[in-house]
């Protein structure tokens, strides 16, 4: 007993050990762009060249971050939180009210519908590009912020449908049979009870999808031409054939367009974390 005590003992001191290797060796995969692009984004122009892309900058210099703001940073910035706001509403209704009947009904076609909602995640979205343009210009939505709508909710609904439909699945019956019998109808029931309920799987769709909505480039270059109806990756698009020889002008772009997103997440991470595991362990 011993001597397989020991065996074991040293199995596990070794996994642990690959185990935290290979968590260092993620952190500085994920965290060495981060420190390159924030470092240099406080360089001079041609300090860059000078120096180490790594050493540190000579002074605080805050001229990059001033003039990239002065250049209509923030319509771009307003622009992407007024399509990403809009979107995750309507994204996250049709979802659940979608993902209800899924979980919860019965009917012949319910199989049916529920693989042709997850078989659209195999849609590339670069073919959908011409169609969605075409009808953009017909509808009269061409060059504005409501064109963007309907491809950032479209393209989010099958993987938020598939991941919401498990988890109202583990949502206790017993609370929707206790509610019918206190005469609790259907509509009542799942906005009093289901979607107060599904908040933790919501609250994860919400990050996830906030997250692909605000990066989004395709849509958002083929759509809209105007400044004035520019988001922030195309901010980043716009600065870069502006300021192609400043490095570190683009990189203070990059900066301000990341920084949202990582506070996002900081603040919201145990939401995150709690949703995927809650639909985990109920799906």
């Amino acid at each position: 007993m011993g001597v397989k005590y020991k065996k074991n003992r040293i199995k596990s001191r070794i996994c642990w050990a690959i185990a935290l290797v290979l968590a260092a060796a993620m952190l500085v995969i994920s965290v060495l762009p981060f420190i390159f692009m924030v470092l240099n984004s406080f360089k001079g122009k041609f300090e860059m060249l000078t120096k180490g892309v790594f050493a540190l900058p000579d002074s605080l210099n805050m001229a990059n971050y001033q003039e990239v703001l002065a250049k209509g940073f923030f319509r771009y910035f307003f622009n992407s939180v007024f399509v990403l706001v809009i979107s995750l509403v309507i994204l996250l209704f049709i979802s659940a009210c979608a993902s209800y009947p899924l979980a919860r009904f019965k009917f012949k076609l319910n199989g049916f519908y529920y693989g042709v909602i997850v078989a659209c995640m195999a849609i590339p979205i670069h073919i959908t590009l011409i169609p969605v343009f075409q009808m953009s210009k017909r509808f009269g939505l061409y060059d504005s912020l409501g064109a963007l709508f309907g491809p950032d909710v479209a393209f989010a609904v099958p993987i938020s449908v598939f991941i919401l439909t498990s988890f109202m699945k583990g949502i206790p019956k017993e609370i929707e049979e206790s509610a019918q019998i206190d005469g609790c109808n259907r509509y009542r029931m799942f906005f009093t009870m289901i979607l107060p309920l599904s908040k933790p799987g919501l609250s994860t769709l919400a990050i996830y999808n906030g997250v692909n909505i605000w990066n989004e480039f395709s849509f958002s270059y083929t759509l809209t031409q105007s400044a004035k109806n520019r988001t922030l990756p195309l901010a980043v698009w716009d600065f870069q054939g502006q300021y192609a020889m400043n490095v570190p002008m683009i990189m203070a772009v990059l900066t301000l367009t990341v920084l949202p997103m990582i506070l996002l997440f900081i603040v919201a991470q145990d939401k995150l974390v709690k949703g995927m595991t809650a639909g985990a362990v109920k799906g």
